[in-house]
């Protein structure tokens, strides 16, 4: 399930969205409008040697989120 950015044509609020096949279209959570430019966004994996736990990040210090610092925002 890939996570979109997304910019509101309408009042241009920028927002990400977790989007399904099944999910209906996004919209705007400060405008609901539904006419959204989709952002061209990189995405990050990690593989090979740094696939190790000793290189991924710690837990979130404020709410221990296990995939580390600004994970929760996504939930």
């Amino acid at each position: 399930m890939p996570i979109y950015e997304y910019a509101c044509t309408s009042c241009g609020k920028e927002f990400e969205k977790l989007v399904r096949q099944s999910s209906p279209a996004p919209e705007c959570p400060d405008c609901h409008s539904k006419d959204l430019h989709k952002k061209l966004s990189a995405f990050a994996a990690v593989t090979g040697a740094a696939a190790g736990a000793k290189d991924l990040p710690g837990p979130c210090g404020s709410c221990g989120h296990p995939d580390g610092p600004g994970a929760c925002r996504f939930q």
